[in-house]
């Protein structure tokens, strides 16, 4: 059997670059930038419109056959090379390749600029219920604080805190975070679990969730909708998988680190389910809730908590830290994919790096701070239809390009996963494409539609 894995105690590695002090700090730090306001709130949705446990059955076998093969080939390549992105899959797979690794630093960028506008609202929110209460009419008041000078005022204080963090490097700032956030998140996220289960609406909240349906096994649509989920939910197709895994040991076991983390995200997207239906159904929200997650979380769940009195606003500003906290996880995996790239690249201070990329980013997402029209868009093009072209592009580099993947996957691996090495690489090879490039195609066609509304109003 492979020994547990051990960590260099020392903040860098013997080339100078930066190490993960624990595995802990590593798994904690890959859920993290797994989970987010994604999972907490897109997943419990799209499983009660995909026909509940149908969608969760197809959902857990997506994970197995896409969302872990995939990881692992993310942190193979990060393993290997020790470098970010762009270095990454200039040495895997050469320099015509080069391009996909820019993709996943332009994903990145672009993702934090307007997430870090979503994240901001999550910050009021938790402000306004400790403060003073959630709003009596939550939607005029969404509509007052969503853009505009409040919402740059946020995002730039969200932003302001990421930056801080990643400018103190691996383990003195995404490590130490990861090790202090995640168990807060998944504590809150108990409590609330547990607090559901006792509301009047509770069963019924659990049947919406969680009814089967299991003629929806057969709509091509639930399939496709739970393969999109399962990469985007895992933070996969956008280099933070790869960014993490360099600063892994070489004798790290990456096929259990991918079941963890796999396992440990869809936990806390299915756990938040388990609150958010139960308060759905008790207080009679099923008509509100739309396929928008911000009708949901900023309009109908603040209303809701307002209208449950004291107990409501406890909840609430639990709720609400929660999603903050599950935010900026996130965001600290997406401000290094950038970072480290531009240290790597062009081998400036990691302190002179996340400072003049954050403020560069906090200058872009006031475009989004000042427009949902334009939120949307940039969510349409870089959360969506980036994530999957770069997760295509991944399998195809691992699965078809890069070098002797069997042993990256072998090195340091138990004899239990390591026997199934050559059918994650036959996954990764045959599979992964096949389903990623449906997806990109309904991705391609949406992405289009989201653009021609956007311009033509």
């Amino acid at each position: 059997m492979a020994q547990p894995t051990k960590m260099n105690p020392k903040s860098q590695g013997s080339g100078g670059r930066e190490v993960w002090g624990t595995r802990l700090g590593f798994v904690l730090a890959a859920v993290g930038s797994a989970v987010g306001l994604g999972n907490m709130w897109r997943f419990s949705y799209v499983a009660s419109e995909g026909g509940g446990a149908a969608f969760l059955i197809l959902y857990v076998a997506l994970i197995a056959l896409i969302g872990i093969p995939l990881m692992l080939a993310e942190f193979s390549v990060g393993r290997r090379t020790h470098l970010s992105p762009i270095g990454a899959i200039r040495q895997v797979a050469g320099s015509r390749w080069v391009p996909l690794g820019v993709l996943y630093v332009l994903t990145g960028f672009l993702v934090l600029s307007y997430y870090a506008v979503i994240a901001g609202w999550t910050l009021r929110y938790s402000l306004d219920g400790i403060l003073g209460g959630f709003a009596g009419d939550p939607g005029v008041y969404f509509e007052s604080v969503a853009t505009g000078w409040d919402a740059i005022a946020y995002h730039l204080v969200f932003m302001t805190i990421t930056i801080g963090i990643v400018m103190n490097g691996v383990q003195r700032g995404i490590e130490r975070a990861a090790l202090i956030l995640m168990p807060i998140l998944f504590l809150i996220l108990l409590g609330l679990a547990v607090w559901a289960a006792t509301l009047p609406g509770a069963r019924e909240g659990y049947a919406f969730y969680l009814q089967p349906s299991l003629a929806e096994l057969m709509d091509p649509a639930v399939l496709t909708g739970a393969a999109g989920q399962a990469f985007f939910s895992l933070s996969l197709g956008m280099g933070a998988m790869l960014t993490f895994a360099s600063y892994l040991s070489r004798d790290s076991d990456l096929n259990q680190e991918a079941v963890t983390v796999s396992l440990s995200d869809f936990l806390v997207a299915f756990i938040a389910g388990l609150v958010v239906f139960p308060v759905i159904a008790a207080l009679g929200l099923q008509d509100q809730v739309g396929e928008s997650a911000v009708g949901a979380l900023f309009i109908s769940l603040p209303g809701a908590f307002e209208a449950m009195g004291g107990i409501g606003r406890i909840v609430g500003i639990l709720f609400f830290v929660a999603l903050a906290v599950g935010a900026l996880t996130s965001a600290l995996s997406l401000l290094e994919v950038v970072t480290s790239s531009i240290i790597d690249e062009l081998r400036i201070s990691r302190r002179k790096a996340a400072l003049g990329l954050g403020v560069l980013i906090a200058a872009v997402g006031i475009i989004p701070a000042l427009s949902l029209d334009a939120l949307g868009l940039m969510d349409a093009i870089a959360g969506e239809l980036f994530l999957v072209i770069g997760a295509f592009g991944m399998a195809i580099v691992v699965g078809w390009v890069m070098p002797n993947v069997a042993g990256e996957m072998k090195r340091g691996a138990s004899p239990a996963f390591e026997r199934y090495v050559p059918g994650v690489v036959f996954l990764v090879r045959y599979v992964l494409p096949v389903v990623i490039g449906i997806v990109l195609w309904f991705s391609i066609l949406e992405t289009i539609e989201n653009v021609q509304a956007f311009f033509v109003g």
